[in-house]
Parts: structure tokens; sequence; C-alpha cells
């Protein structure tokens, strides 16, 4: 089980999972799904920090194991 994620991983699982991208200002696209949960993910060619992996995870509905 991993603790965070590149945002390209991110991104595929949303992708994966029913999430589609809405919009995206600078650096951060923000998907969201049929059932009205969205999430923000940052851009950048970094892993993502913990906390922000974290947020993603509660936003989305998802899990660690679904990486």
């Amino acid at each position: 089980m991993r603790k965070t994620a590149f945002p390209k991983e991110v991104v595929a699982t949303l992708l994966r999972n029913g999430f589609t991208l809405t919009r995206q200002k600078g650096s951060h696209a923000i998907y969201t799904h049929q059932s009205g949960k969205w999430t923000v993910v940052p851009m950048h060619n970094k892993e993502l920090k913990r906390a922000t992996f974290h947020t993603i995870l509660k936003q989305s509905g998802l899990s660690r194991d679904d990486f």
C-alpha cells in the first residue's frame, strides 16, 4: 500500500472510476463525478505530498487500494 502517488497516476485512477475533467486553471485540474463528488489535482511533475494525496482520496471517496 502506497502512501502517495504522482498526479498522472491519480488522474488515471479518477478517470477509471468515472470522474471527468471539468476545468483546469493553471496547474490545478478539477475532476467531478456524476454523484456530485469533486476533487482538485495539482498537476506537477513530482510526487504529491501525503496530506494532498489524503485530501484527494477523501474528496473522491476512493481508497489507497484503488491505486
